[in-house]
């Protein structure tokens, strides 16, 4: 929805991810960093030129565990 409302797939990413993160301050997510939470989602593709990457989960991460993708 954020690309069909004209931001770009990196923007719509960030405004998914890192920049909620930030204006609620959890400081610990919405990031890659040592120190953080391991929420991660690997995906097939490149999400930031073609948003709809992101349905092409791989695998998932939560709290540091890995957990099969479909």
């Amino acid at each position: 929805m954020f690309v069909r409302a004209g931001l770009a797939p990196i923007e719509a990413l960030r405004a998914a991810t890192s920049t909620p993160a930030r204006r609620f301050g959890l400081s610990d997510r919405g990031r890659v960093a040592v120190g953080t939470r391991a929420d991660l989602l690997l995906v097939d593709g490149n999400p930031t030129q073609t948003i709809s990457d992101t349905l092409n989960i791989r695998a998932v991460w939560r709290r540091g565990t890995m957990h099969a993708g479909d």
